[in-house]
């Protein structure tokens, strides 16, 4: 989440964990022989597991605390741990204690999510049986507490807080895309993690694109930043899995566009269950102005790529997009900029609207605009004003919990597939935009020439139609691909859309 903080007690005394449990068995006190069954085991040593510390309270119940950032007391919120030695029918109580925030979607219904080995696929926990609460026992903090029955004595039960997606899922899921030997596809190797993990670029575009002597028009992504907002990940996924498919809308998107996608920014705090910092403790969604190629290499080599793009008169940088996950509100919905230039703050309107009509659980509602001063290092602000003006700079947020519909009342919550959902229709509204901005025409009628360099009416930045007539052959031969699935597109003009924003301004007020 963007704008997210520790908003919970700093005072880590009653938490003061620096490890993962592994494989503790938890026994009444006093308890001297060996243990037995029912006698649970708690294990978080694994790739992006956290645990911290378990306390028995009873037979039937026991306090759980999550395992701070490494190097960063303040966040406390991601948990992924497993349990074992069960008996059938045994029932418990866990409270997770020391959540660094006090704002949480558990207030909304959400529940945490629960798996075994027999029963692999993710479910959650019925939300009756959870309850989030200030505790007099844990100095008024908020507890979220569940109720539990295991019922299979040979399971092995794992539960998190949203479902996980790791740094080795990842690398596995690049290889198999690498293994079809696409030739609009490619992954290399942006720079090594303090740890030595991969940095992944991927380009993906029509391999005609890449000539040194063609323009090229870039769309940007990042996404896990924060390497607890795993829902960031299966929406990156859903989007990549668009790109590289044989989709008539994909196809024409990568006649036109070139995708970069940095699709993990933060692979180390990922790999070691951090909810939202690197090994070393720092929120790296704070260090965009200044990244240090000692403590945040990944930062770095992605920010000298941006501002290598942005430099180059052969590119234009169309968007940069930073993919989150949001911890107390509903939906997909986005953050942009306040800017001066009315034009340019109009422009960037556009693209959310688009996605409004393509995605049902994205939100318009929840859509902003600011220029809050607490966010001046993260991506979206200082790219906003580093990177030429006719870049539409955004963070995509999304919710860890549900997203309500038009036809809904009740909150529907999100599944790994309904993140991935989102990550698709993000691709498909490109091509709603494009041809808005008329470079991607629905239609085989002639339309008007520009010279190389001419602006158009609306004003933007680096030469908007520039690489309009070295694409003018791909624009024709697509044509008729395009207009078999016109219908895909919204067909919206400017004028035609109203906007329904919330404006926020210095002061945080709305107005």
């Amino acid at each position: 989440m963007e704008g997210e903080s520790g908003d919970g007690s700093d005072d880590c005394s009653e938490d003061a964990v620096v490890g993962n449990v592994n494989k503790f068995c938890v026994v009444p006190p006093g308890y001297n022989s060996q243990p037995r069954r029912g006698h649970l085991i708690f294990d978080a040593c694994f790739e992006s597991g956290n645990l911290g510390r378990v306390d028995y309270i009873t037979e039937f119940e026991y306090d759980l605390f999550i395992r701070p950032d490494t190097c960063n007391p303040r966040f406390r919120v991601w948990f992924n741990f497993t349990v074992e030695n069960v008996m059938v029918g045994q029932r418990v109580v866990f409270n997770i204690v020391n959540f660094s925030k006090t704002k949480s979607l558990y207030r909304e219904g959400m529940s945490p999510l629960v798996k075994s080995t027999s029963r692999p696929r993710w479910q959650r926990v019925p939300p009756k049986n959870v309850y989030y609460y200030r505790c007099p026992d844990h100095r008024k903090n908020y507890v979220m507490s569940f109720a539990f029955c295991f019922d299979r004595e040979d399971d092995v039960y794992q539960f998190g807080y949203c479902f996980p997606y790791t740094y080795t899922r990842l690398q596995s899921y690049l290889e198999a895309i690498e293994k079809k030997n696409l030739d609009y596809f490619n992954r290399e190797l942006l720079c090594l993690t303090v740890q030595q993990r991969r940095l992944d670029l991927l380009t993906i575009t029509a391999p005609e694109n890449l000539d040194p002597d063609e323009n090229q028009r870039v769309v940007f992504v990042t996404a896990r930043v924060h390497p607890g907002e795993t829902p960031a990940s299966f929406v990156c996924q859903g989007w990549i899995d668009f790109l590289v498919s044989q989709h008539p809308i994909a196809r024409v998107l990568r006649q036109h566009l070139v995708f970069k996608i940095v699709p993990m920014l933060n692979p180390d705090g990922v790999y070691l269950g951090n909810y939202r910092c690197s090994l070393m403790g720092f929120d790296l969604n704070r260090h965009w102005q200044d990244p240090s190629p000692w403590a945040h290499p990944t930062l770095q080599a992605t920010k000298q790529l941006l501002m290598d793009l942005n430099g180059d008169e052969k590119v234009d940088l169309d968007f940069y997009i930073d993919i989150h996950a949001h911890s107390t509100l509903m939906n997909g919905f986005m953050y942009g900029n306040v800017y001066d230039e009315e034009d340019r703050f109009e422009q960037q309107m556009v693209f959310p609207r688009l996605l409004g009509n393509n995605a049902e659980d994205f939100s318009l509602a929840n859509t902003n605009f600011n220029r809050d001063a607490v966010k001046a290092g993260t991506g979206r602000r200082f790219l906003g004003g580093a990177l030429d003006d006719n870049c539409s700079c955004y963070t995509l947020e999304v919710s860890f919990f549900s997203y309500l519909t038009n036809s809904s009342t009740v909150p529907v919550p999100y599944t790994e597939e309904a993140y991935m959902k989102l990550g698709r229709n993000v691709a498909r509204t490109f091509l709603d935009y494009y041809k808005l901005e008329h470079l991607i025409n629905p239609k085989p009628t002639p339309g008007p020439q520009y010279p190389r360099g001419q602006r158009n009416s609306s004003g933007r930045g680096k030469d908007r139609e520039r690489g309009r007539e070295s694409r003018g052959s791909r624009a024709t031969s697509s044509q008729q691909e395009v207009g078999s699935y016109a219908g895909s597109a919204s067909g919206s003009s400017l004028e035609a859309m109203p906007v329904h924003f919330k404006m926020h301004h210095r002061d945080g007020k709305r107005r």
